[in-house]
């Protein structure tokens, strides 16, 4: 049986990452994407040479044409400026759907049957755009952003309780932004209550963090932005999908109807992703103070929307 194919489009930081992850786990060969000449190729040139350290026989090419999508059962879209120290990621609203316009009409014709998961900026109106550019189904398109917002959270949430992360379960809802929802109630320590566990005002603390934390990162790094997590956070579900995992986990989903969302608007939820993409999402029952957090958020990503869709109309 021939093995997957994963294109990966935009080989900077999270590109690259994602390039060496996969090739680790040999879900399938690679083929990294980007306009810039002789770096996708020296990329995935430099893993190649890898492998029998790695103990992977994955094939990883390069390519700058968007033909290289052909045949790919997923694809990973990381293109875009990064944020810099002082931006937010709404930011990068104008010049990132530029990009994702063109990625969309090149999956359009060359991967119209693929799972699509866009990690670009901002985030929730990045995969709304997607979806609507490429025409692909709903549950085949999908933003990476609740993974990784429920991981940070679970680290925080270990580092406080000196725990192992590994143990630690987190649910994040919302947009990807400022405006993020954990629930306190829906957070367990090997199964253990997180209430029982920990206050309130500590739990605050840390998901207030975590809004901030793609932040806290560009600060550091001064000339990027985080590129290791979100990069394992997109394979995940890259996984869930290849693997039929059936995995319940949060993802920019579109919704129509739950949690009073209509539209077709993409907010993160927890779903059940498998080979089918978004199988199920789950409704969880919140609280009114966190149903009006919820609300916030989402009216934060109608504002963006709303501009997406003037920029199609």
């Amino acid at each position: 049986m021939a093995r997957k194919k994963i294109a990966l489009v935009g080989a900077g930081q999270i590109g690259g990452t994602m390039a060496l992850v996969l090739a680790q786990k040999q879900l399938g060969d690679v083929v990294l994407i980007d306009i810039a000449e002789g770096v996708p190729q020296g990329k995935s040139l430099d893993i190649m040479e890898g492998r029998l350290v790695l103990g992977s026989s994955c094939i990883v090419e390069g390519s700058n044409d968007y033909a290289a999508l052909k045949g790919s059962d997923v694809v990973i879209v990381t293109a875009g400026l990064p944020r810099k120290p002082g931006m937010s990621r709404d930011d990068l609203l104008d010049v990132n759907f530029g990009i994702i316009e063109k990625v969309g009409k090149a999956i359009k014709e060359h991967a119209p049957n693929a799972f699509v998961i866009v990690v670009t900026n901002p985030l929730d109106a990045m995969v709304y755009a997607m979806q609507k550019i490429s025409g692909l189904p709903a549950n085949k398109v999908v933003g990476m952003a609740g993974v990784l917002d429920s991981a940070r959270l679970a680290c925080f949430v270990a580092m406080e309780l000196d725990v192992s992360a590994e143990d630690v379960q987190a649910i994040v809802m919302g947009g990807h932004g400022d405006t993020m929802v954990g629930l306190h109630d829906f957070c367990s320590v090997g199964g253990i209550p997180l209430p029982q566990l920990m206050d309130k005002a500590t739990f605050d603390k840390l998901a207030k963090r975590t809004a901030g934390a793609g932040g806290e990162i560009v600060a550091l790094l001064k000339t990027g932005s985080a590129f290791y997590s979100p990069g394992v956070s997109a394979i995940k579900m890259a996984e869930a999908f290849l693997l039929d995992k059936k995995s319940v986990v949060t993802v920019a989903a579109s919704l129509n109807g739950e949690y009073g969302v209509t539209g077709g608007l993409y907010c993160g939820v927890p779903v059940k992703l498998g080979a089918n993409g978004v199988e199920k999402i789950f409704q969880v029952k919140l609280s009114a103070d966190e149903q009006k957090a919820f609300d916030v958020s989402v009216a934060a990503v109608k504002d963006l929307v709303a501009w997406v869709d003037k920029k199609m109309a």
